[in-house]
């Protein structure tokens, strides 16, 4: 999985009311996701989410040392509960790797 935040999330606004408080919908989007031919279990997805969605998973109790950190926490959990949803056991898969890029990515494979 690579990781990526861009530097502002476009969201459609809804037309404005008087007197409304400014109110952002927590939002993650998959950007891409890339397979690699010569071995297709292998690949990365690319995200994006704004500042609400970080902060609704916090709120969740995910915690991390960085937005990346806690939406790779978030996603890691997604992807088991699908596994197991699917009747996969997901409890030793493997190894996972995961290297932070300095261009905000993180690669994980």
């Amino acid at each position: 999985m690579k990781v990526k935040k861009t530097a502002k999330t476009t969201i459609k606004k809804k037309a404005k009311v008087k007197g409304a408080k400014k109110s952002e919908e927590p939002i993650v989007k998959v950007l891409n996701l890339n397979v690699n031919p010569d071995n297709p279990r292998n690949g990365f997805f690319e995200l994006d989410w704004n500042d609400e969605f970080v902060n609704m998973l916090q709120q969740s109790g995910y915690e991390g040392r960085s937005e990346e950190e806690i939406v790779d926490r978030w996603f890691q959990t997604l992807c088991r509960t699908i596994g197991n949803e699917q009747g996969l056991d997901v409890t030793a898969s493997g190894y996972v790797q995961i290297n932070r890029n300095k261009d905000g990515t993180t690669d994980v494979s």
